[in-house]
């Protein structure tokens, strides 16, 4: 009696669980539990290839000799273990399977001596599938490493508010032809007979007219023509201004046709 009286003090001493707070010493006899509620399976592969590479280097084998009666035997008892464990069978594990046993069978009949070195032995293919998988999974392994958007870094989204700049509107040619033509008549005009020799810069004109924008204020285009002095004068301000325009240094516009044109400097428009 005192035996049994020390059992069941140890019992409730060390419990095996706690029910509601009071001590459990046994499982108790109408407790269902199904029989692969504790079984797990670790491995996980992606096809029959997977296994069977894996089956080759967890045991150290040569991928280029192969025991096949040693691979199969391990291949058929996973195959075994999927079935077992009620798990769906894909149907390229059975047709490996089979192709295992098909070379495992053929390596145990005698060799024709007129075959050739690749075809006597008839692993090649699988061994040639085998290092083409291994290759693939290996780059796949390094594309995996790479850093990816959302698992390694996070992308940054920034919002830049764009500053809108002053679009003047586009000079028409023709009215810039007939503002030119206005000038040259107003200098034919204003001619004299006196011949006399100047010399002219186009480069001394657009520096002058550089100078004389510098304010960063509109000039009407016909103010920066001096019709007084002649023709010659006329053009080569003419082309010192097109050269400034041409290398965005001035800004040439007009609001609307037969409208009076303006210029001024490129910076000041901005």
């Amino acid at each position: 009696m005192s035996y049994e009286g020390d059992t069941t003090v140890s019992r409730i001493a060390n419990p095996i669980a706690r029910l509601y707070g009071e001590p459990l010493a046994d499982i108790p006899s109408d407790l269902f539990i199904p029989p692969d509620a504790l079984q797990v399976i670790l491995e996980a592969f992606e096809g029959p290839l997977d296994l069977l590479l894996y089956l080759i280097r967890r045991h150290n084998l040569d991928v280029l000799d192969i025991p096949m009666a040693q691979v199969t035997a391990q291949y058929m008892s996973y195959v075994d273990l999927m079935r077992s464990h009620q798990l769906e069978l894909a149907a390229e594990y059975l047709l490996m399977a089979a192709l295992l046993i098909e070379i495992k069978s053929r390596m145990l009949l005698p060799k024709p001596a007129a075959a050739a070195p690749d075809e006597q032995d008839p692993r090649a293919e699988l061994v040639r599938r085998l290092l083409e998988y291994e290759q693939i999974k290996k780059a796949a392994q390094k594309l995996d490493e790479l850093p990816q958007s959302g698992r390694d870094f996070c992308l940054v989204s920034v919002f830049v508010d764009k500053v809108a700049i002053e679009r003047l509107p586009e000079v028409n040619p023709d009215d810039l032809r007939a503002a030119w033509l206005t000038l040259a008549a107003r200098a034919r005009n204003a001619r004299h007979h006196k011949v006399s020799r100047e010399q002219l810069s186009v480069r001394e004109r657009m520096t002058a007219l550089m100078r004389k924008l510098q304010t960063g204020e509109f000039f009407e285009f016909c103010d920066l023509f001096a019709p007084s002095r002649g023709i010659a004068d006329l053009v080569v301000t003419l082309l010192a201004l097109l050269e400034l325009a041409k290398e965005t240094l001035v800004h040439i516009t007009q609001q609307a046709s037969f409208s009076p044109i303006y210029v001024r400097l490129h910076h000041a428009s901005a």
